[in-house]
């Protein structure tokens, strides 16, 4: 057999490899009391925020919350259930949908460290690199499982507490209910792509410690830093290249016609600290010394 023919067999079971790699990962990852205990807590949000506007109104009162968009949504609840998802979603996206994200993707390398299961992981045909972009696709994928959670609660929870059917953009025009429900499927894709450069900085910062704990905590904690920096004033001219500043821009794919402008370089700014983080974390996972 030639050497051509040697690596033609060969790749195929790269392939296969790589995906029953990944499957493993995702099987473990939502397998795990922590992962589900965290989706758990994302699906109560919606819960919780449609209760108290259903007791708030109850006496015919509006729901708090202004015009514009973001989390003045809320006033809209009680006329079309819907808004709960985008509510829910812009009351999930500052805290607590990256405190999820920090707590999977600080523990991705860390965890296995701590654990001793790492240099096993690495005994097998599954190379460094190969390992950390399966790390980082399953924390991509928790990304989009957990946002999806909590659009789905809130759109159960907005269904059984408040009227559905068409809507009123923020433009002031109407649309369809299947148009909003396209439009809630592609804010809650754009949240979970606002996501992919905190999980870029999760997996970075777990590869600097063999500690699962303090690598969630440090990532957590950058987060917190992060968005308190995003708003003071004087740091205004910095704060375009904070990965939150952009988060609530979502909010503009319920504008008729959809304003673009912020929601490219929310996506842009992601892209950028995927990539920077990313190598960061291939740099450093590539040339350390595994002990454990």
């Amino acid at each position: 057999m030639s050497r051509a023919d040697t690596a033609g067999a060969v790749r195929p079971v790269s392939r296969l490899w790589t995906f029953g790699l990944l499957r493993s990962e995702l099987t473990t990852t939502f397998r795990r009391w922590r992962t589900l205990a965290l989706l758990a807590v994302l699906a109560g949000v919606p819960v919780l925020v449609g209760i108290a506007v259903k007791i708030e109104t109850g006496d015919g009162s509006s729901a708090g919350g202004g015009g514009g968009g973001g989390p003045a949504f809320i006033s809209q609840i009680t006329n079309n259930g819907l808004f709960l998802v985008f509510t829910a979603l812009a009351a999930t996206l500052p805290f607590f949908l990256p405190m999820a994200i920090g707590v999977v993707a600080g523990d991705a390398i860390a965890g296995e460290s701590n654990a001793g299961t790492l240099r096993y992981l690495l005994v097998a045909p599954a190379g460094r690199s190969r390992l950390l972009l399966t790390k980082y696709a399953t924390v991509v994928i928790f990304c989009l499982v957990a946002t999806l959670v909590v659009a789905v609660s809130a759109l159960t929870v907005g269904a059984l507490l408040f009227p559905l059917g068409d809507l009123t953009t923020i433009s002031g025009t109407r649309i369809s209910f299947a148009e909003g429900l396209g439009r809630a499927l592609l804010i809650a894709l754009a949240v979970a792509a606002s996501l992919i450069g905190v999980a870029a900085l999760g997996l970075f910062v777990s590869t600097l410690t063999g500690s699962g704990i303090a690598a969630m905590a440090t990532t957590v904690g950058l987060l917190i830093t992060v968005q308190i920096l995003d708003q003071i004033p004087q740091l205004h001219a910095l704060q375009p290249y904070f990965f939150s500043h952009y988060w609530l821009s979502f909010a503009d794919l319920m504008r008729e016609p959809v304003y673009w402008d912020e929601l490219a370089k929310n996506l842009g700014l992601q892209a950028l600290y995927a990539a920077v983080f990313g190598s960061a974390a291939w740099a450093r996972f590539t040339t350390k010394d595994i002990t454990a």
